[in-house]
């Protein structure tokens, strides 16, 4: 009856827990509790001292023989209980740990496991705790949290002198130093949150670790009981601190309603959570800035804080291993008002900056010539003496070539354009880059803000030419920027090329040039040095849109970018730019197949400005020396003759850009062909990533969305096509295409793909149907940072001979074939296929005339085309 009785007491208090859990949390989510964290920590303490009072299993353990205590750890020790943290305790004895230990554990935490609390406990003596503390540094700081909460409080101030004498005072500089380093070890694995899309905001950089490692060693070097108290011991200044707790403030109630809208502890920021938590934040649409764009500025803006606050604060409290290099060097400052002091450069005084403010700007052209960071007192003075930077300051010579230094300077481990954006230097010199400093670009291939892709699109150029970057496939880039005249500029443009994304709406790259011109005029640049960093900026998507979205077969393309471009120095800027600025984008903005599309628009835009527009004469001595070398090939007068008939049907396109090897392999697939009404060739690349699918059949209208349909039912993605018709009615439609996922079974793979592709062809398997199941749940789904609509473009101006079709939509499996499908009903043939991307957005293109082989130019027909492809295009795009 006794033991019915208890348990009801404790199910009565978990469900009263609950009630105010429940009536807390509604508070905070109505903006209703500004100390959440607080009373969510006191509420938990209030039921485990009632329940330590209640208690049937603690009197028997007699608390006068062997006193204990529950103290509360980690984040509920520091009373920072979010809705879904763990709720971490100690159960401490005196002396040993009694048997009837598990009993009381069972009997104070079963009823909170059986509400859904995710509780964590240890049951230690004082001893062991001291013991382990001492080996172990994650038991060591959930011990520097520790919280009493019920039982005998002596035991708490006896665990902490002891932890103090036996732990902290024999080794506090080896347990400092160890904090700093695992913090580093935990950033390299979560990357740093300041710059991340998906940022975890516990864990990674200028995260809530950050924050906490700052309390443990200040708990280690000055016993501190608080937070408050790291402004108390000269740890931090009153304006620090009040920063720090801003951007605290804003980080947690970003963490509570992330679990919130989880349902679960979760400190990863994914994209599907975001939209959802700036709509919760009240976040609405300004300056051409969405929502969730102006939430996750914000939180990168308060997350910066918290990792400078960080590393300003281990600068001057923390003991780290001066370099070898330090050591041997011992470097030193020949600029009068600065000093090298413990291998960091700080002001010899605040008079001396008042005395001499170009001491603002030679600190961080000394920090780059010295390889010596900042001190954090200097940066302290940089910004307290910010307001001198005035116009007078930003336009002198002395800046000017002070900062080209800086900017010139080679990439190394001191980041001091980093330096400059993050003390606030560069935006109080450059006032236009305040617009894109946290300026969030909400999709999937943009990794950074704004400002912080900008330099690092500086730093990835300075990179080319280092042995590194010739490892990782650069040494065109390194070559090119060895010998390059012009340095200087191209690296003025890096800084600026996405400056005008700051403005709202579209069109950044041409506001961002007219920007820049006032920007440079001011400073006295040269007219001509003015007009070829405006070219670039202006120009800086060219190469990279023409080459993802264009047919580099097609000689008009190249010659109309040759003749935009004109100056071969021009061009090599203009590729070097944008080389630094996809690699700086992401992975999914820079792989091996833009890197090579790239390239060879690069060398062949190269070659028409050196030698002029691609002659007809010398097309026609290309195509000759093809045909001759195909000729050598036939060892019969027989042989060599059927070959001249077969260069007949060939188009003159065709001949041109085909190689020799090609057209022998296409001329072997055409005899295998016989009655049937394709075969194909499978090649693997050399690079094993991609396959080359060569197909000859005899042509009909529809077979490019056949083809790929058939892909798209066994899951092989389509990378780029070329296609050709010979004047025998045979078609030679090429495929570059991804693997099948399963390699082991990848032969199996393509013959179903083959025995698929002759159903289609004779009718007898209806694509439609077959593709409908595997396309329908994607038709409807935009992906998670998509904000902007279908849009479809059709180009008659760009090539003589077809009509360009632009197709910007949201990928799903089935894409190609939907919108070829639609093409085909239109009365369209497919020619040439590109797949690109434009930020979250897949760019589908495509060459096309109509079974008459014309272009399509009225406005009825365009006007029936763009309404034909929007219908099949995933809804809501």
């Amino acid at each position: 009856m006794l033991v019915t009785n208890m348990k009801n007491n404790y199910d009565h208090a978990s469900k009263m827990l609950q009630k105010k859990r429940d009536r807390l949390i509604s508070g905070f989510l109505n903006k209703r509790d500004p100390l959440f964290l607080e009373h969510n920590a006191r509420i938990l303490d209030d039921y485990f001292r009632e329940s330590f009072e209640r208690s049937e299993v603690g009197p028997i353990m007699r608390i006068n023989k062997n006193p204990y205590a529950i103290f509360a750890l980690g984040g509920y020790g520091r009373e920072e209980q979010c809705i879904h943290s763990d709720v971490d305790l100690l159960f401490l004895f005196e002396k040993n740990v009694p048997d009837k230990t598990e009993d009381l554990i069972k009997e104070i935490l079963y009823p909170l496991w059986d509400i859904g609390l995710d509780v964590g406990h240890a049951t230690r003596s004082i001893k062991e705790c001291v013991s382990l503390s001492g080996k172990d540094l994650e038991v060591l700081t959930s011990v520097l949290d520790a919280r009493f909460i019920c039982g005998v409080s002596l035991l708490y101030s006896e665990l902490m002198e002891q932890i103090l004498k036996k732990v902290i005072i024999k080794r506090s500089d080896k347990i400092i130093n160890r904090l700093i380093e695992s913090n580093l070890q935990r950033h390299d694995r979560f990357g740093d949150s300041t710059n991340l899309l998906e940022p975890n905001i516990k864990e990674g950089q200028g995260g809530l670790r950050d924050y906490h490692t700052m309390l443990w060693i200040g708990r280690i070097k000055y016993n501190i009981k608080q937070p408050r108290d790291l402004e108390y011991y000269g740890c931090l200044s009153y304006d620090e601190f009040k920063i720090l707790s801003e951007a605290l403030s804003f980080i947690w109630e970003v963490r509570n309603r992330l679990h919130y809208i989880a349902g679960r502890k979760c400190d990863q920021l994914y994209f599907e959570y975001q939209t959802e938590l700036a709509n919760a934040l009240n976040f609405r649409k300004q300056n051409g800035l969405q929502p969730v764009e102006r939430f996750l500025s914000k939180l990168h803006s308060r997350m910066e804080v918290l990792k400078q606050q960080y590393l300003m604060f281990i600068g001057e409290q923390a003991y780290t291993k001066k370099s070898k290099l330090s050591k041997k060097l011992n470097p030193q400052t020949q600029i009068n008002g600065l000093e090298v002091k413990r291998d960091m450069l700080n002001f010899v005084s605040s008079e001396a900056i008042l005395d001499s403010p170009d001491l603002l700007i030679k600190i961080f052209e000394e920090s780059a010539r010295l390889q010596v960071p900042l001190s954090s007192e200097a940066k302290r003075l940089l910004k307290e003496f910010i307001y001198l930077i005035d116009d007078d300051f930003r336009n002198a010579s002395f800046a000017l070539k002070s900062f080209e230094r800086i900017l010139f300077a080679p990439p190394t481990t001191i980041d001091v354009l980093n330096d400059m954006l993050s003390t606030g230097f560069l935006v109080q010199f450059i006032p236009e880059f305040k617009n894109i400093v946290n300026r969030i670009q909400y999709d999937e291939y943009h990794i950074y803000p704004v400002a912080r892709h900008s330099l690092l699109t500086v730093k990835t150029i300075k990179k080319f030419g280092m042995p590194d970057e010739d490892k990782a496939g650069n040494q065109l880039c390194g070559s090119l920027y060895k010998e390059l005249s012009s340095k200087r500029l191209l690296l003025w443009a890096a800084l600026f090329h996405d400056i005008g994304k700051g403005e709202p709406a579209g069109g950044h790259s041409q506001k961002g040039a007219k920007i820049v011109k006032d920007i440079l005029k001011k400073r006295g640049f040269k007219k001509s040095d003015i007009e070829t960093i405006i070219f670039l900026i202006n120009e800086h998507l060219l190469l990279i849109k023409t080459a993802s979205r264009r047919d580099l077969n097609d000689e008009g393309t190249v010659i109309a970018c040759a003749g935009k471009i004109k100056d071969i120095e021009r061009l090599i800027m203009l590729y070097l730019l944008t080389v630094s600025d996809s690699i700086s984008t992401g992975p999914k903005a820079w792989n091996e197949w833009t890197s090579a599309l790239l390239r060879n628009l690069f060398l062949t835009v190269l070659n028409i400005l050196k030698k002029g527009e691609l002659a007809t004469g010398e097309a026609v001595e290309t195509v000759n020396k093809k045909k001759e070398e195909i000729l050598l090939s036939a060892s019969l007068l027989q042989e060599k003759q059927k070959l001249e008939r077969f260069f007949e049907v060939m188009s003159p396109r065709y001949l041109l850009y085909t190689s020799a090897q090609d057209i022998l392999e296409h001329i072997r697939l055409y005899k295998k062909l016989g009655d049937t009404d394709f075969v194909w060739k499978v090649t693997r690349t050399s690079d094993s990533n991609t396959r080359v699918v060569t197909i000859c059949a005899k042509d009909r209208p529809g077979l490019f969305s056949k083809i790929a349909g058939v892909f798209t039912l066994n899951s092989i993605d389509i990378l780029d096509t070329q296609a050709y018709t010979w004047r025998n009615n045979i078609a030679l439609d090429i495929f570059k295409v991804k693997p099948p996922l399963d390699q082991i079974f990848e032969t199996e793979r393509w013959d179903k793909a083959e025995e698929n592709l002759k159903s289609a062809l004779s009718d007898e398997l209806n694509l439609t149907e077959a593709l409908k199941e595997k396309m329908s749940p994607y038709r409807t789904i935009r992906p998670r940072t998509s904000q902007r609509p279908n849009r479809i473009v059709v180009d008659n101006e760009s090539s003589v001979f077809f009509t360009i079709i632009e197709v910007f939509t949201y990928d799903f499996p089935g894409l190609l074939f939907s919108i070829t499908d639609a093409l085909f009903r239109c009365g369209l043939d497919v020619w040439i296929s590109k797949i690109s991307t434009k930020v979250d957005q897949v760019v589908d293109i495509f060459y096309v005339r109509d079974f008459d082989g014309q272009k399509v130019d009225s406005s009825d027909q365009v006007a029936a085309i763009k309404d034909t492809i929007a219908e099949v295009l995933p809804e809501g795009g």
